[in-house]
């Protein structure tokens, strides 16, 4: 084991370091937080209109379009918001506008979504554009950071207004990348967004499927045990996929259709890390009730956070990072809670996600919520903490042996001290 921990510093980590911080990727992962108010609040709507309470359907019946109208203005301009997000960060890397890329990054991602007759197609400007506007974002702030940075830029004397000067400044870019992604769609009639959904078609399959979301996982966990922030790290990658995802059974199921996506955003946060990452706040309950005053004071202090999912203190604590003992439930039981998961909601036991809550949303609730009010995803959720009680019970307790040791010897130290002081 401690071979495999040297091998793991020497190799794994120094690429995923560098890869969580890549500036393009890091704009992605923020970029995309622009669109969760939208989702969050759509998704609001499409659980008050769709609460499975026959009287409170009865009720909405005749509001149901106007609640929908709400439902598809949020979830309808995920990729608008997202390609406005990722222009702003990266430009915002470079020190440059970042309000002037992330307006550009719109202009460039409306010129891709034109119809084949050259009229505005909004039918693209939801999660079915996502990759679409991820590059439309990078290209154009990397376009504006060079023009800026070589000044291909029109500047006006000193005492015009800012908001005058910088729209001037922002004029020479603004007109290269309306003119390369207007070549792009018009004259060459081609079609970005299906060729890259062409493109991704492995990678959104692979991330549906239980092969596909086990690979993730482990790798997530694998990342934290050796000191890298798993989640941050993959999720340039994973979150556009698995928003995708959300947006789909949000549609699916606001027309009554099948969900499409298991694994859709909330699967992994709320259904596999249950109190974070490797559901730690089952390690949390059992510290409560440790006889190692140690492991019983960091429980106490961990609990609060833990059961918003926010599980540092344990991680870094316990510790589990390079701890060998440790490693091998943290690993485990998000890939046993994963695969549980994954075959209940696939056989149709418990309802997939709809929705978007807050990943620091609680065990049981968050679940609940995430699936439109399915009963059923609360009660696996409050399954699932004892499944990994019980899976981390003999790990905890050789560790609580360890340390209970350690703190008898440290009190044996400390009597002594106190008599050779007396």
């Amino acid at each position: 084991m401690n071979k495999f921990l040297e091998w793991m510093q020497r190799v794994i980590i120094p690429p995923m370091t560098k890869l969580g911080n890549q500036r393009h990727l890091v704009a992605v992962r923020n970029g995309l937080a622009l669109t969760l108010p939208a989702i969050i609040s759509g998704s609001v709507f499409l659980i008050v209109g769709n609460i499975p309470i026959e009287s409170w359907l009865n009720f909405i019946a005749p509001y149901e379009n106007m609640i929908n109208a709400a439902v598809n203005a949020s979830f309808g301009i995920i990729s608008l918001l997202a390609a406005a997000g990722i222009g702003y960060e990266l430009a915002k890397s470079y020190e440059v506008n970042a309000i002037s890329s992330a307006g550009l990054s719109i202009m460039a991602f409306i010129i891709t979504q034109l119809s084949n007759d050259f009229v505005i197609d909004p039918a693209g400007f939801d999660s079915t554009g996502l990759f679409t506007a991820i590059i439309a974002g990078i290209v154009t702030a990397e376009i504006y950071n060079f023009c800026i940075k070589r000044n291909w830029v029109i500047r006006l004397p000193q005492g015009v207004p800012p908001a005058v000067s910088n729209s001037f400044v922002s004029l020479v870019p603004g007109m290269i990348v309306l003119l390369l992604f207007w070549i792009i769609r018009v004259p060459f009639h081609f079609d970005i967004t299906q060729f890259i959904e062409h493109i991704f078609s492995p990678l959104l399959f692979a991330l549906n499927s239980l092969p596909g979301i086990l690979l993730y996982t482990f790798l997530v966990s694998l990342l934290w045990c050796a000191g890298i922030h798993g989640d941050m790290t993959l999720e340039g990658v994973a979150d556009p996929i698995f928003l995708t995802f959300i947006a789909a059974n949000a549609s699916a199921f606001a027309k009554g259709e099948t969900l499409p996506y298991i694994t859709a955003s909330g699967f992994s946060s709320l259904f596999v890390n249950v109190g974070g990452t490797g559901a730690t706040l089952t390690l949390v309950l059992l510290m409560l009730t440790s006889k190692a005053k140690t492991y019983k004071q960091l429980g106490k202090v961990a609990l609060p956070g833990s059961l918003f999912e926010i599980n540092e203190p344990v991680i870094f604590g316990f510790p589990i990072i390079m701890n060998p003992l440790m490693m091998i439930p943290f690993i485990v039981i998000p890939l046993v809670l994963a695969t549980s998961s994954y075959l209940l909601m696939s056989i149709g036991l418990i309802a997939k996600p709809i929705m978007v809550v807050p990943w620091t949303m609680p065990p049981i609730i968050g679940p609940l919520m995430a699936t439109g009010w399915d009963w059923r995803a609360a009660v696996w959720s409050a399954v699932e903490i004892c499944i990994a009680i019980a899976i981390y019970f003999p790990f905890f307790k050789m560790a609580e042996k360890e340390m209970l040791a350690k703190e008898g010897e440290e009190l044996k130290e400390a009597e002594a001290t106190e008599l050779l002081s007396e």
